[in-house]
């Protein structure tokens, strides 16, 4: 049975708290088996007999607006998407080591246009680089997080799609965790 991981948003942020508990339970009432969390920031591991990974995001979504009461975005990976992803190189090893230094992945629903992808990579400064893969964007941010001028707001109004971002350590480590399950 395919094994899936799913990167929430808006779970754990914005006084939107939800118990990791729950959330499980919330994926095991969807017929969703071996489910687990995998850090407080929604992020949801779980085996389906459905291999359409966009009618796995719809569903989750209905499910979660009906139980949470607000619209939760549903971005699904498969363990060796996960994998990829885990070990994309987007940016030199000397960058990324660097102090100060974060590599953030946003993940998305879709490849963004080729129009999009130009605006973003315009973006790129001093404090930002970017990459892009089919349904990934890899974000080096060399500055703090609070002191960029970029943001994930501007990432979506750049791309014109929903994303949610997390900090490249979680795809290494549920691929660490996981990969070796499939």
């Amino acid at each position: 049975m395919p094994k899936y991981v799913a990167f929430l948003r808006a779970i754990n942020v914005g006084g939107h708290l939800v118990k990791m508990d729950r959330l499980r339970t919330l994926f095991e009432d969807l017929g969703f088996t071996t489910v687990e969390t995998f850090i407080a920031s929604g992020n949801v591991i779980f085996d389906s007999r459905s291999t359409n990974a966009g009618s796995l995001e719809k569903k989750i979504e209905k499910h979660l607006l009906k139980a949470l009461g607000y619209e939760v975005a549903t971005f699904i990976r498969s363990i060796a998407e996960v994998e990829k992803i885990a070990s994309s190189e987007p940016f030199s090893a000397a960058e990324l080591k660097q102090k100060g230094n974060t590599l953030y992945v946003g993940f998305l629903s879709q490849a963004p246009s080729e129009e999009s992808r130009r605006e973003l990579i315009k973006c790129g400064n001093e404090n930002n680089d970017f990459a892009i893969t089919d349904r990934e964007v890899f974000w080096l941010c060399r500055a703090k997080f609070s002191e960029t001028d970029f943001s994930g707001a501007r990432l979506e109004k750049i791309l014109k799609l929903k994303t949610t971002l997390r900090n490249a350590n979680t795809p290494q480590r549920i691929s660490a965790k996981y990969s070796k399950v499939r």
